[in-house]
């Protein structure tokens, strides 16, 4: 099993000044990963999502990861790849280029980018999202392995060269953010890895964990989009640990309200999420809204699971580094392959991110690498 982290980039109350600290914020804490032994960390690319996401130029970001260490992976969790945010030989080029400068260390994810905002921004048709991801995936997998490559789809591309040529042969691995089972379903299909949702928690991570696999037994490889064919199932963790389990988990719970009132706000229209009081109740609170902000995505048009339940749901890794280890237990039992840590939520303290990046890398992943040592 795999241990990673994903970063947003969010931040309450933004100001220039704030965003540029929360920015080099995320750098540490990459660094900070790769020293206590994570395998990857990712980064979004979200437009215009004011608090929800700030990290729009994720290539740049992890280029600077990059620079900075020398083993951990770097991860596009995810790539916007409708056409009108990028063109997808301009994608391929981006990537190849890192993946030649961290030496075959990238991984890269699609996605749609389907806000009503950062739509808006780039002039991109919904009804485009879905058919032009999976065309931009056949590109990439094309452009990497054929030296003279041309494309007659949607667009006309080529013929030519893509260049520079990945490290890793014949490409970096593929992956898919998936919120429903059906995007579960086409990324079994298309052969590429999964990186879905775990707010609702362990049994809803089962449960897609088997709509992934039931899809991989049936298909026929007439959708494959590569050559390479990539299974693996990355599930998000929401998670903050300290030696005091309580504060752990009121922090914990005060990031995942601010993270669930960003998702209404700017998938369905909610209010903007603000700060709030460390002893709160966020627990409570996000149970009494939950009805009003499940309303407000169904308004949307957003998918009714996993977000009807994701968001509001707070049993995580939330707590002290033995309650982290019992909840990985569950996710390591469900056949999950790798554990992607959302540390980084508007809310939280930086010197509680790196405590909890700590913990893990001290307490938690020895844990799990030690259990697997001893199996084989």
């Amino acid at each position: 099993m795999k241990f990673s982290m994903i970063f947003e980039a969010q931040l309450v109350d933004p100001t220039p000044e704030r965003e540029r600290q929360v920015i080099h914020d995320c750098v540490e804490q990459a660094v900070h990963a790769e020293k206590m032994g994570f395998d990857r960390v990712w980064a979004v690319e979200h437009h215009s999502l004011t608090q929800y996401a700030h990290m729009s130029a994720s290539e740049v970001f992890l280029s600077w990861v990059a620079a900075r260490t020398e083993r951990i992976r770097i991860g596009h969790g995810v790539v916007t790849m409708p056409f009108g945010y990028q063109h997808p030989v301009r994608v391929a080029e981006r990537a190849a280029m890192l993946d030649v400068l961290s030496g075959g260390r990238v991984d890269i994810g699609a996605g749609r980018g389907a806000t009503r905002q950062e739509m808006r921004m780039y002039g991109v048709r919904q009804e485009d999202t879905y058919p032009q991801m999976e065309e931009a995936l056949r590109i990439f997998s094309g452009a990497w392995r054929e030296e003279r490559f041309e494309w007659h789809g949607s667009i006309d591309i080529g013929p030519g060269a893509v260049l520079p040529r990945p490290v890793q042969d014949p490409h970096p691995p593929l992956f898919m953010a998936c919120s429903k089972h059906d995007t579960l379903r086409l990324a079994a299909e298309l052969g590429i890895g999964a990186l879905v949702l775990g707010f609702a928690g362990a049994d809803d991570v089962r449960a897609m964990r088997k709509v992934y696999d039931d899809a991989i037994a049936v298909r026929d490889g007439s959708r494959l989009v590569s050559t390479e064919v990539n299974d693996h199932f990355s599930a998000l963790c929401p998670t903050v640990v300290l030696d005091d389990a309580e504060r752990a988990l009121r922090l914990g719970t005060r990031g995942q309200r601010f993270f669930a009132e960003s998702i209404a706000h700017w998938y369905g229209g909610a209010p903007a999420p603000t700060g709030y009081a460390e002893d709160d109740d966020h627990t409570a609170a996000l149970e009494r809204r939950r009805a009003e902000l499940v309303a407000r995505l169904h308004e949307a048009n957003v998918p009714a699971r996993p977000v009807d339940t994701g968001p509001y749901n707070t049993d995580h890794a939330y707590g002290d580094a033995d309650t982290a280890i019992a909840y990985v237990e569950r996710l390591r039992e469900i056949g999950v392959d790798e554990v992607m840590c959302l540390i980084q939520m508007g809310t939280v303290p930086q010197e509680v991110c790196m405590e909890t990046i700590r913990q893990w890398g001290e307490r938690v992943i020895p844990h799990f690498r030690a259990r697997e040592g001893a199996a084989r």
